[in-house]
């Protein structure tokens, strides 16, 4: 009778899949739509901040992308749907935003309108501006949840033009605390992390997030692996997915720039960091916040291909994942 009363509390989209979820585990249902029915994850995007056709590029890629645009070329964002729940997050807001949130409306189990809520991991420039289109300007949107950092938050609440998005209510402002979990949804727990990064207006962090049933570790930007507290092995370890900084494939490919001004991890530092790992850890490992220089740009390259015989994976857009 409980059992009924609780029923009776769920919204109709719930109670359908739920009943689908009970329906397949009892055999008499399709898996696949059990499946569906859970906790997805998707890659939105895997370059970084500059995005790919870069500005003041004019290397033979570029031009190509400029006079035909790729929508799988961009900035780095993750998309986590409950369907379940019938929400919907954003992992960073990149100036690839709209296109990322309406991609985001595809995925089996999400709802049409804008994500429910947005993590920021700080404040550079490809990660947090795209939450400017729900500004005035734009979406003119009504109190979507953004998660931040205390240092981001006051960033965003004392500086225009983000200040105008709260005092507006366009966005509400929740604060993390590092090491602390959050429960969007009752399925769903992220857990921020601090890591070193040039943290000029803001910290950085990067998020442990947490499905029924498997785990996804989210590092886009950080100096170093060795400047962090922690062995990566072991953060890697404890995840099931790990989503890591590979910026640059290598220390030479910015001839005319100061690597000292933009310090990340070079994937083949990386690599060789990893490289007495146990296969079952490397095959968690996808590299992302690729560099418009960076040559995993290319599914073809030499270096696409070392990585991919390490074990490790490059991010591609529209990867997905269960949770």
């Amino acid at each position: 009778m409980r059992y009924f009363r609780i029923m009776h509390s769920w919204s109709p989209r719930q109670t359908l899949l739920r009943l689908v979820l009970i329906a397949s585990f009892a055999g008499m249902g399709p898996v696949g739509v059990a499946q569906e029915s859970g906790v997805t994850l998707t890659v939105l995007g895997n370059v970084q901040d500059g995005g790919y056709p870069h500005i003041g590029c004019e290397r033979p890629d570029c031009r190509n992308l400029f006079l035909r645009p790729a929508g799988t070329h961009q900035v780095v964002c993750l998309g986590v749907v409950d369907a379940l729940e019938g929400q919907q997050f954003l992992f960073e807001a990149t100036p690839d935003a709209a296109r990322q949130a309406h991609q985001l409306t595809k995925v089996s189990g999400a709802h049409k309108g804008l994500p429910d809520g947005i993590f920021l991991t700080h404040a550079h420039w490809g990660h947090y501006t795209g939450v400017g289109l729900l500004g005035r300007e734009a979406m003119g949107a009504s109190g979507v949840e953004v998660f931040a950092m205390p240092r981001l938050r006051d960033f965003l609440e004392n500086n225009g033009p983000w200040s105008q998005l709260v005092d507006l209510g366009n966005i509400a402002l929740t604060t993390l605390s590092e090491g602390t979990a959050v429960h969007p949804t009752p399925q769903l727990t992220v857990t921020p992390f601090r890591v070193p990064h040039r943290d000029e207006f803001s910290e950085t962090v990067g998020y442990r997030i947490e499905g029924p049933n498997k785990s996804a570790l989210f590092i886009p930007d950080i100096d170093k692996w060795a400047k962090w507290d922690q062995k990566l092995l072991d953060a890697v370890a404890d995840v099931d997915l790990a989503f890591l900084d590979g910026t640059f494939y290598d220390g030479a490919e910015l001839g005319h720039r100061d690597m000292s001004e933009v310090p990340h991890p070079f994937i083949a530092e990386s690599m060789t960091l990893m490289a007495d790992w146990p296969e079952k850890e490397l095959q968690k490992v996808h590299f992302i916040h690729l560099n418009h220089t960076n040559p995993l740009l290319n599914a073809e390259s030499e270096e696409t291909q070392r990585v991919l015989k390490s074990g490790c994976h490059v991010a591609r857009y529209g990867d997905r994942f269960q949770l």
